[in-house]
C-alpha cells in the first residue's frame, strides 16, 4: 500500500493536518504510516487542499497516479509549489533539516538552545520512557552536526544525502546547511 487518492466513503473520517471532517464524496489523499497495533501501515487522511501545504510531495506523487479528475487542480499544484519553496512542507523522514518552530529544542552535541526561526538538522533517536524505547526526534544546530556524527560513529555522508533527500527547505537553505557541516 502507498499513498493514495481516492472518495471519501463515509464522512466520519477527519483531516489530520486541520481536524475538520472530510465529507462523504471528497477526494482526500491518504498517507501510508506505521501501525503501531500490527504490522500492516495505515493511512492517516488529509484534505487535497491541507495536504498541497503540508505534504506536497506526497500529494505531488500521488496525483500523479490517480486516473481521475481533481478538482481545482491548478490551484493545488500552486499551493504544492508554494509549500516547497517556503520550506513549509513536512519532512519526508530522518534525518531532514528544517526551521526551529519554537526556541525549546536543545543541540544534542552542545547543549545550547536552538533559537526559533534558524536552520537546525533533525535525527532519529531512542529515549527510553518507562522500560519502553521510542523513536524521537532530537536537533542538532548545523555546526555541531559533523562532531555529532562523529562522536556517534555515523557516516558523515549518510547524514548528509539523508538531508537532501528528505529535506522540504528551499535548496539554497539545504545547500547553505549541507556547507556548514562538510566544512
Amino acid at each position: 500500500m502507498a499513498n493514495v487518492i481516492e472518495e471519501a466513503k463515509s464522512g466520519r473520517a477527519a483531516c489530520r493536518t486541520c481536524k475538520q471532517p472530510i465529507a462523504k464524496g471528497a477526494l482526500r489523499l491518504g498517507v501510508e504510516t506505521p501501525n503501531s497495533f500490527g504490522d500492516a501501515p495505515s493511512l492517516q487522511w488529509h484534505h487535497l487542499t491541507c495536504a498541497a501545504g503540508k505534504l506536497p510531495v506526497e500529494l505531488k506523487a500521488a496525483l500523479a497516479e490517480y486516473p481521475g479528475e481533481v478538482p481545482d487542480r491548478a490551484a493545488l499544484d500552486a499551493a504544492m509549489a508554494d509549500a516547497i519553496q517556503k520550506g513549509n512542507a513536512k519532512p519526508g523522514g530522518f534525518p531532514y533539516v528544517d526551521r526551529a518552530p519554537t526556541g525549546r529544542a536543545r543541540c544534542l552535541q552542545c547543549r545550547e538552545a536552538i533559537d526559533k526561526g534558524v536552520l537546525r538538522v533533525a535525527i532519529e533517536r531512542d529515549i527510553e520512557t518507562g522500560g519502553m524505547a521510542q523513536k524521537s526526534a532530537g536537533y542538532l544546530h548545523p555546526a555541531c552536526a559533523a562532531t555529532h556524527a562523529a562522536e556517534k560513529e555515523l557516516d558523515l555522508e549518510v547524514l548528509v544525502e539523508g538531508l537532501k533527500s528528505n529535506s522540504r527547505v528551499p535548496e539554497l537553505e539545504l545547500a547553505e546547511v549541507v556547507a556548514t557541516i562538510q566544512a
